[in-house]
């Protein structure tokens, strides 16, 4: 799975669908589909994404707020609120878990597209030190990474999607997905997230 892959956290069934249907016309890949938080705690652990969409009031013991602050302490992913709320005390009390976007419903496609690729734009900078030279990463690696993988490490360590990636290197977007999975089996990162602060951690 070389896409992005982004959770949905979202009890209201057909707005889910809908969500995933935005997302999968807009190249993400959709890691799976929570209705409950108990549901979400489950699918962050075991799907392991790049990326979550959390609605703010859903079923469970849990609001998704209270996912915002385990998901920062625990997985470290980017997430965006994607809510009908818009009081100012909602507001205030899910910035206290430093979200990367606040969407309200209903939402548009364009919305969301751009919401989530400012997020993943803004954790790739918020991680991105002194970018390590090929050898040092390769030095840390069984499998050593190409030129070319190299080159597109270092776009997807900048939030870049498939199709952006391809057009910088001018190469088609089945060829970044080759490389994206190298990568991934290479520093074996679960996710592309994962393998942002792997680098990070190199690069310090």
């Amino acid at each position: 799975m070389t896409e992005i892959r982004v959770l949905i956290v979202e009890d209201e069934p057909l707005i889910a669908e809908d969500i995933a249907d935005s997302l999968t016309k807009n190249d993400y890949r959709v890691a799976g589909i929570a209705y409950s938080s108990e549901k979400a705690l489950d699918l962050l652990y075991t799907r392991q994404p790049d990326i979550a969409i959390l609605d703010i009031n859903i079923k469970g013991s849990m609001t998704g707020i209270d996912l915002g602050h385990i998901i920062n302490e625990k997985y470290k992913i980017p997430f965006v609120f994607l809510t009908s709320f818009g009081d100012k005390a909602t507001v205030n009390e899910a910035i206290q878990t430093m979200p990367y976007g606040y969407v309200l419903k209903p939402f548009s496609d364009m919305e969301l597209y751009s919401s989530l690729e400012v997020a993943l734009k803004r954790f790739g900078s918020e991680h991105k030190a002194a970018f390590p030279a090929l050898e040092a990463i390769n030095a840390e690696l069984h499998g050593a990474l190409t030129i070319k993988e190299y080159e597109v490490l270092q776009d997807l360590c900048k939030g870049l999607n498939n199709k952006q990636i391809s057009e910088l290197q001018f190469i088609s977007v089945n060829t970044v997905k080759s490389h994206v999975r190298q990568i991934l089996t290479k520093l074996d990162a679960p996710n592309r997230t994962s393998v942002m602060h792997w680098v990070s951690e190199i690069g310090k």
